[in-house]
């Protein structure tokens, strides 16, 4: 039976204390701050959902993907089209009636059905990362090739936006969101609800992610990060855990978008393309790859970061976020959880050992 050291918690107790104590914030939270700072921080925990998906790619699965920006959109950008079908009950959405649209396009028809937009924020970006994922990853492609084929995808997918104007906003977006199946938005009600219901489905996401890890499936797939030639010459199919960890980590992405329309009330190309990809991975390396809990930390961080020090400083903002990136993989490569568990494995100072007294004897 393994014992405890003295003056440490046995890991499930600590583990114990630490849900209690993080439900224990979260329901105090809404009672003493702002409807602002409360959506703020709403944000920040859907940006923390990226993150903890995005980890399971490339945290554990070796997959650096600089294009999970598009699965983001996609669900964003499922939620918004049956959110503006509703708002307009039998007409068109706003922008279309700007746009010149005479009769709603086929492609938007489904999605007056919350049945089948809800779930679609989900199986689409999964559907999409399996695909890309299946013709990608059994040519072997991999490592910087794959990252630059991802930022590729991104910078399409933000270009395809903009360019259909009557099909999605163009540059603008899907605008304008006051509603959620019947929840007003923008009041401190609906505010506190939203802030639950995200905190609900990040820890779900950890939880899930943390069983995924753990597994026989988590195993192998960090097998494959560490030596993929390795693991196929054992006889495991590589590509499939790979494809299989891709689209568990894009559907991730899709249920952060879905719950980014309503906190925000706008999803836009600007939101999905690049940048925004490029920043879901700066998330990862400040809290910590290959860690449950440093991904949640590091966008909580970062968002917080950029929404401070971009008020003093707006035009640098990015070359900060960037050095930071920098400082991470150079200095912390395991980021501030590696850190934090460098500080806590640090042998303890010993007090030092009372001197022996020996006897001399006389000779005789």
């Amino acid at each position: 039976m393994a014992t405890v050291p003295a003056g440490r918690t046995a890991p499930h107790v600590r583990t114990g204390l630490v849900m209690v104590a993080t439900a224990a914030v979260v329901v105090v939270l809404p009672l003493v701050m702002s409807e602002f700072r409360l959506a703020l921080l709403s944000k920040y925990l859907v940006f923390a959902v990226v993150a903890v998906g995005l980890n399971l790619a490339w945290g554990y699965g070796g997959m650096l993907s600089l294009g999970h920006g598009v699965f983001f959109g996609l669900g964003a950008y499922c939620t918004a089209m049956h959110l503006k079908l509703a708002e307009a009950g039998t007409g068109l959405p706003d922008f279309m009636s700007w746009s010149g649209v005479e009769s709603l396009p086929a492609i938007w028809a489904p999605f007056r059905h919350a049945w089948f937009a809800i779930p679609a924020a989900v199986i689409i970006p999964t559907a999409v990362a399996a695909l890309l994922g299946a013709s990608v990853f059994r040519r072997r492609v991999r490592g910087a090739y794959f990252a630059l084929l991802t930022q590729a995808l991104a910078a399409a997918f933000a270009i395809l936006l903009i360019g259909q104007q009557g099909l999605t906003g163009g540059t603008n977006g899907l605008t304008n969101i006051t509603e959620l199946f019947g929840l007003e938005l923008g009041n401190p009600r609906s505010t506190q609800v939203l802030f639950f219901v995200v905190a609900g489905a990040l820890a779900v996401t950890v939880l899930v992610v943390r069983q995924v890890v753990h597994s026989r499936f988590g195993r192998l797939l960090v097998a494959v990060r560490d030596g993929e030639d390795r693991v196929r010459f054992l006889g495991y199919d590589a590509t499939r855990v790979k494809v299989v960890a891709f689209a568990v980590s894009a559907g991730i992405a899709g249920l952060a978008g879905a719950l980014f329309v309503p906190i925000v009330g706008i999803i836009s190309p600007a939101n999905v393309g690049v940048v925004p990809s490029i920043e879901m991975v700066i998330w990862v390396a400040i809290g910590g790859r290959a860690t449950l809990l440093g991904p949640v930390v590091g966008a909580v961080v970062a968002s917080y970061a950029n929404t401070s020090l971009s008020e003093w400083y707006p035009g640098g903002w990015l070359y900060l976020q960037g050095a930071l990136f920098v400082v991470a993989m150079v200095w912390a490569p395991r980021g501030l959880a590696g850190v934090v568990d460098a500080v806590r494995r640090r042998p303890r100072s010993q007090p030092a050992a009372a001197p022996t007294e020996v006897a001399v004897g006389t000779a005789a």
